[in-house]
């Protein structure tokens, strides 16, 4: 087995917690904004690290007020906002362990969470969460407090609070060690219940050190980023505890359709997203300039810049032709990206999937770092992530300090390290299934090369298998598929089947642009795109682009377009946006029969 470590940078007490993290900072830097709140459009407030350290204070109090004790559950239901943090702090400072849950969870999905971890009490965002939860009250009966973000109930809180000594919560405070359990995070569950990952103080408190201390040219006192991601998801969580431990400013944008004038209007210097956010910023950009009759310029900027990009990794470096182009776009387009995107934007930190090597040479060479890191909810976030001067473009990078990687001889990607799960609550057959020792077997494949950096080439539970026994990773035909300008979502399939083919849905934002700019009825429905010769073409075309680079066993032979949008409130999408396949495979059979129900002759096929 190839595997690859890298020693802690620094080493924290057992004594310690992620609230000493804020205590820390607040002496340090009192007055250093860490968060900034839009009280209107484009208009921020900041919040010192001083006046935050005070409202989670304040609110634990309530907390403790409340009946909260050191070790009990406490639920977070909320969209990305200032006041996700704040509980999530107080909840800690009180003793507590947070349990997020996903503001677009069923209630069968908060019964579960809530039931299964115990929480004692509950804080949604809204009335329509508090009606969810209204559903499912008398299978969750330990949970005795319900409080509602969007009212005053955090100001009532701290009222109720008043009496309840500094003294008291330091103590509180203090009650958790390093080792203890500070959250538990429910996967997504593409498939059956979700499992409850036991995550400990330490994983946050050392992953934060380290990463601080190697990435300072990105988490640095006075740099700020835009959380857009889900705060229940353990990837933005990561980065909330990170960025106070860093002195990073936070500003948070629930709506996904308000995050580009946020970012505008909020300058951050740093952004945390997925790949489909980076997909569809190109794209985007892309179908607007061809609206603008400026496409075929763009289509050049953008080639001129993945040239230029590649160009930094080689010897000579580029050309004094490939620098002068460089230079003519960058005023042209490039210069018209960063702008968009607060005109601050040095680096971007990218997860959940691979992003691809054209997307990250483009973004690079129009000064844009995309950081590709790798990380489950089972490791705390990233167990590896690409550094700024130490940067290949395609790889997620190598491990963090305190970490260390193992490609298992089936292929197959071991962690070890301060990150990993302590276990699965109230779950030890899957604890010991996931664990070998002190390894943690993530479940997806990947390739190490000589110098620790990771490729990752699909999901061992994936892996399919063809009538011809041929054995294919879904995820490299996928991927670059969905960085297509009309793909929404692509679902490679041929398990036990003849050959390789695929279920694409349409993206409903970018098809009424990619219509009219090739001059057909922008006013389509999916389904009538779905059927459309032109579309049917574009799509064929995005396909044998991808399938230049298969062999023709393992390359996608016949598609179908779906007539609907797969989302996750359709249930074909988990709130990171992975695709559940066992749900598109069940509710999409008839497509799936017809594709197979053609089949070519298969007598050549090996």
């Amino acid at each position: 087995m190839k595997s690859y470590d890298i020693e802690p940078l620094v080493v924290s007490a057992e004594t310690e917690n992620i609230t000493d993290l804020l205590e820390v900072r607040v002496a340090k830097t009192p007055s250093l904004p860490l968060f900034a709140i839009e009280q209107s459009p484009g208009q921020w407030t900041n919040i010192s690290a001083k006046d935050f350290h005070s409202k989670v204070v304040a609110l634990a109090k309530g907390l403790v007020a409340a009946g909260i004790q050191p070790g009990q559950a406490v639920a977070i239901m909320s969209r990305t906002r200032f006041e996700w943090t704040l509980i999530d702090f107080a909840v800690w400072y009180a003793g507590g362990v947070s349990v997020p849950i996903y503001e677009s969870s069923a209630p069968s999905q908060m019964e579960w969470i809530l039931s299964d971890s115990d929480a004692v009490a509950l804080f949604v965002e809204n009335d329509e969460h508090l009606d969810r939860f209204e559903q499912i009250k008398a299978g969750s009966p330990l949970v005795r407090k319900v409080w509602k973000i969007e009212s005053d109930a955090i100001d009532q809180l701290i009222k109720v609070g008043r009496d309840i000594t500094d003294e008291s919560i330091e103590a509180k405070r203090k009650s958790s060690k390093l080792r203890d359990l500070a959250t538990i995070i429910y996967t997504s569950g593409t498939t059956g219940k979700p499992k409850g990952c036991e995550l400990t103080h330490r994983g946050f408190v050392e992953l934060s050190k380290n990463a601080t201390l190697e990435l300072p040219q990105v988490v640095a006192e006075g740099a700020s980023t835009l959380l857009f991601l889900p705060l229940a998801h353990v990837f933005a969580r990561f980065i909330e505890v990170l960025c106070i431990h860093g002195g990073v400013k936070v500003g948070h944008q629930p709506d996904s359709k308000n995050v580009g004038p946020a970012m505008a209007s909020f300058h951050p210097t740093f952004l945390l997203a997925v790949p489909r956010v980076f997909e569809k910023v190109y794209n985007s950009a892309e179908q607007k300039a061809e609206s603008a009759g400026k496409g075929k310029i763009f289509r050049t900027a953008a080639y001129a810049a993945i040239a230029y990009s590649k160009a930094l990794d080689t010897h000579s470096g580029p050309s004094l032709v490939q620098k002068l182009r460089h230079a003519l776009f960058d005023i042209l387009v490039y210069k018209k990206l960063r702008a968009a995107m607060g005109g601050e934007v040095k680096y971007a930190v990218s997860g959940g999937a691979p992003l691809g090597a054209r997307l990250g040479h483009f973004y690079r060479a129009i000064g844009l770092i995309v950081l590709e890191g790798y990380g489950l909810t089972e490791t705390t976030a990233p167990a590896m992530i690409g550094r700024p001067n130490d940067l290949r473009i395609g790889k997620v990078g190598r491990v963090l300090p305190g970490t260390g990687i193992k490609i298992a001889d089936d292929g197959e990607i071991w962690l070890r390290g301060n990150n990993i799960l302590r276990g699965y609550w109230r779950n030890p057959t899957a604890t010991a299934e996931a664990m070998e020792g002190e390894w943690f077997k993530t479940g997806d494949i990947g390739e190490l090369d000589e110098d620790g950096f990771l490729s990752i080439t699909g999901r061992k539970k994936e892996l399919l298998v063809t009538a011809g026994g041929k054995n294919v990773a879904p995820a490299p035909l996928e991927d670059p598929l969905r960085a297509d300008p009309l793909v929404g979502q692509a679902v490679v399939i041929g398990d036990k089947r003849p050959f390789v083919a695929a279920l694409i849905s349409l993206d409903p934002e970018m098809l009424p642009i990619w219509l009219a700019n090739n001059g057909a009825d922008k006013n389509m429905t999916l389904a009538q795109a779905a059927k459309s010769p032109i579309v049917l073409a574009e799509i064929q075309k995005a396909i044998d682009r991808v399938n230049r680079h298969f062999s023709r066993a393992e390359s996608i032979r016949k598609f179908v377009i779906i007539d609907r949008e797969l989302t996750e409130e359709s249930g074909h999408l988990t709130p990171s946006l992975k695709i559940k396949r066992d749900a598109v495979l069940r509710d999409f059979a008839p497509a799936i029969a017809d594709i197979y129900g053609t089949a070519p002759d298969t007598s050549e096929i090996v």
